[in-house]
């Protein structure tokens, strides 16, 4: 009896349906990461600015060891420069709270506040810092350095498209099913989440302009994963080989794609993303 042929991916070349009859796909989250590597923050509502960041998305990196990066001159780093999930699962354990109008960030570990520093301080990052360096035990490569993003930068992975980002979770539930296992989407990192449209459909997004609530925005490009979402958001263990997973599926680590403003407006949770 011959073998069971498997489903066949969604191809970059034949996508699930054509993108003149693509549907409204819904918001369903929104989230920033103010600090690299540390937790995502969920939003009700969001104001995108054209040319802008998300906002207080990647706000600050924390340095393991130095890297050059200079603040009246900055440049992007590789991610390897900074305390990242990639490398380092157990700041999966901590969860962490910015509020952008006072500058602080609140960390807790175990369920416990173990840090509540004002971060325009050097006082409060000294004390950000001193806990991290702590935490992180032998994978610190000396006391860390918590770093602040100039004007118009952002600690991003991909600082010429990194804008924001969307996930598509309907994507994600066709990975599950491939893969045979449960998927946190909070392991892609990602600012805005949608469902409604068919798997792997976003992916041949690149050039097309969205209308995202009352903002615009236009797709650069798809999002190539890394091993950082190989770590489980809530147990902060390696769990699952998802980068693996994704090439096995489909022949690329792509999952998401990067965009940029190009019209301002707000933004919800409800809200319709079509093309414009």
């Amino acid at each position: 009896m011959p073998a069971p042929v498997p489903p066949a991916p969604v191809s970059p070349a034949s996508p699930a349906c054509a993108l003149a009859d693509l549907p409204a796909a819904t918001i369903t989250a929104l989230y920033r990461h103010p600090v690299k590597g540390l937790s995502p923050e969920a939003l009700d509502a969001v104001t995108l600015e054209a040319g802008a960041f998300f906002p207080n998305d990647r706000l600050y990196a924390v340095e393991n060891g130095p890297s050059g990066f200079d603040p009246r001159d900055p440049q992007y780093r590789p991610k390897t420069a900074y305390i990242m999930l990639m490398r380092h699962a157990r700041l999966a354990g901590l969860a962490s709270r910015y509020d952008p109008e006072t500058a602080t960030l609140t960390l807790h570990l175990d369920g416990h506040e173990a840090v509540s520093a004002d971060l325009s301080t050097a006082d409060g990052r000294a004390e950000v810092e001193a806990f991290l360096t702590f935490h992180m035990g032998e994978e610190a490569r000396g006391p860390l350095k918590l770093l602040t993003a100039p004007q118009g930068f952002r600690f991003t992975d991909s600082l010429r498209s990194g804008f924001l980002s969307l996930l598509n979770l309907d994507s994600v539930h066709d990975l599950e099913a491939r893969m045979g296992a449960g998927l946190d989407p909070r392991r892609f990192r990602m600012n805005l989440h949608l469902e409604g449209w068919p798997a792997g459909t976003e992916l041949e997004l690149a050039g097309r302009h969205l209308k995202v609530g009352e903002a615009e925005i236009a797709v650069l490009k798809r999002t190539e994963r890394c091993a950082a979402v190989n770590v489980n958001p809530v147990t902060a263990a390696r769990d699952l080989n998802v980068v693996k997973g994704l090439v096995g599926a489909y022949g690329h680590a792509d999952c998401g794609i990067y965009a940029k403003v190009v019209r301002s407006g707000r933004v919800a949770v409800g809200d319709e993303v079509a093309l414009a």
